[in-house]
């Protein structure tokens, strides 16, 4: 399998901010890379330099065996791009935005029409094709600009958060699309907030901060790296909750945490069963309420909270501390 997306030490700067610093990045393809990271890490800047539309101040990169900068008219032919915000005519109807990128791609009137229904029908918008987008919802705004990006049918998509803002089943929805589209033989990079997202769609996830990678590697395999399993206790009261937390600190494998909210201690723990048996006869002792307890792997949300908080700790010039910056091979 051969290499969709390579970049080499790429360097950025906005003045005196450094939006990235020495990145270096491969998707194989084919695939999907998840690229996460706190805001402000360096991930939008990512996406714009590998879409040429940045030029980075130093390093190389290859998308689609091209040269970003060198070969970037012709690269611009082989990608599409869904930026954070929905990038449409919205004085045109769906119909006329989808043939007019078409066209924009030199496919032809004819072509451009056929592809323009095929996306259509793909992207669940028939019925409201022939009305103007100012009166679609922000869900179907979100459709039609994907349906946009992928007329030309590009070997390699750049998606930039393209679920934020989202409800729920119109981000499930859009996840169906997106699969669809990997499974059609396209190399998709995405950047989202929603860590689930990542978990669900990525092939690989690579964690940003301070303009570098901290971490890459497949979820399973990032899910390890942070250990243990997640002992997660529903119990009667806030204040049961509260106790719970107190007493259970000799099985934890970690810090604590409490979900006020919903009555539940998280308690991070290495041998799963035992642990779980363990906290039952403990909270029995103590007379806490149990209602219920679950044992399951770390999430993303958590992983990714450890690799980031792991990488926050700086020398005087502000460089991640070294440990911070082992990978996952």
């Amino acid at each position: 399998m051969t290499n969709a997306i390579v970049a080499e030490g790429l360097k950025r700067n906005f003045g005196t901010n450094t939006a990235l610093d020495g990145l270096d990045l491969t998707v194989r393809e084919g695939t999907v890379l998840g690229l996460l990271g706190p805001n402000g890490s360096g991930k939008t800047t990512t996406v714009r330099v590998l879409s040429t539309l940045l030029r980075p101040d130093s390093g190389r990169a290859t998308v689609a065996g091209l040269d970003v900068q060198t070969d970037a008219v012709k690269l611009r032919r082989k990608i599409g791009l869904s930026g954070q915000y929905a990038a449409v005519d919205e004085d045109l109807t769906a119909r006329e935005n989808l043939r007019m990128v078409g066209r924009l791609y030199h496919l032809g009137a004819s072509v451009s029409n056929k592809r323009a229904d095929e996306l259509l029908e793909r992207f669940d918008l028939t019925e409201s094709a022939d009305r103007q987008v100012k009166g679609y919802s922000g869900g179907m705004r979100r459709r039609v600009d994907l349906a946009c990006s992928v007329v030309s049918k590009p070997e390699v998509l750049f998606l930039d958060e393209p679920t934020t803002g989202l409800d729920v089943r119109s981000r499930m929805a859009m996840w169906e699309v997106i699969a669809e589209l990997v499974r059609g033989g396209t190399t998709l990079l995405l950047t989202t907030q929603y860590l689930e997202e990542a978990d669900q769609l990525a092939d690989r996830i690579t964690v940003m901060d301070h303009g570098r990678v901290i971490a890459e590697g497949t979820p399973d395999e990032l899910k390890d790296r942070v250990g243990g399993e997640r002992l997660e206790i529903t119990v009667g009261s806030r204040s049961d909750a509260t106790h719970a937390r107190t007493v259970l600190r000799e099985i934890a494998q970690g810090e604590i945490t409490v979900d006020e909210e919903n009555d539940r201690v998280i308690v991070p723990v290495t041998d799963g069963p035992a642990a779980l048996v363990n906290s039952i006869r403990v909270l029995d002792r103590s007379n806490v309420r149990l209602v219920g307890t679950t044992l399951r792997r770390p999430s993303m949300d958590e992983v990714f909270l450890a690799l980031t908080d792991n990488s926050r700790p700086a020398d005087a010039a502000g460089v991640p501390d070294a440990r911070a910056k082992e990978r996952i091979k």
